[in-house]
């Protein structure tokens, strides 16, 4: 697989190489991921989509024969795991808002409540956090977990500032580094308050 943009060309070539051909793809499965050559995301979450759909009527069908904590246990089963799996490549995608609206509509489905009901209450009672705080949750993990992947600010310059305890963010000029997740992992983990910083030591305690 090529990667480019998305006005990049896209003609079908084969790369000789030591007489063995390779089709170029646009589209691959890789581990239960779905990327494209642009990064777009856009054929993962069309798939995500199709089996969230699939969930949501399990939930509803489910709803009248059980108690809500069993249907808290059906959503982490069916829901969260598909939404949070791998969540920190393609949670910034511009296509993710429909599993934000998928996941709100298995949650009032749980709930028993119509579309125009606020969701915010309905997360807070079922103790379940909304996609984009997810997303950026398992952000935070990642950088956590992988700290040694990343350089501090006062390792690059000796200047006592403030921020010498952030993480040092390179200079980049193309959209798609920043969103990656490297680049936004350091950048949601610089925005924290000092006091959760410094639980990173402890991934139990930070969690």
């Amino acid at each position: 697989m090529d990667f480019g943009t998305s006005s990049s060309a896209k003609n079908h070539v084969n790369n000789d190489i030591k007489i063995k051909y390779i089709n170029k793809v646009h589209i691959t499965n890789f581990l239960g991921l779905i990327p494209d050559s642009t990064l777009s995301w856009s054929p993962h979450i069309n798939s995500l989509t199709t089996k969230l759909n699939s969930a949501c009527y399990l939930i509803r069908y489910l709803k009248p024969e059980l108690p809500i904590e069993t249907l808290r246990m059906v959503y982490f089963s069916n829901v969260h795991s598909l939404l949070s799996y791998g969540v920190i490549f393609w949670g910034n995608s511009s296509h993710s808002d429909t599993i934000f609206k998928l996941q709100k509509r298995a949650i009032r489905i749980i709930m028993g409540v119509s579309n125009n009901v606020s969701w915010r209450e309905l997360f807070k009672n079922l103790n379940i956090i909304p996609f984009y705080s997810q997303y950026i949750f398992s952000l935070l993990l990642f950088v956590v977990k992988n700290i040694n992947m990343f350089t501090l600010n006062s390792t690059v310059h000796s200047i006592n500032t403030r921020h010498c305890s952030d993480l040092h963010l390179p200079e980049v000029h193309l959209t798609k580094v920043q969103k990656g997740t490297y680049y936004s992992g350091a950048e949601a983990f610089n925005s924290l308050p000092p006091g959760i910083k410094c639980l990173s030591k402890n991934i139990r305690r930070f969690k």
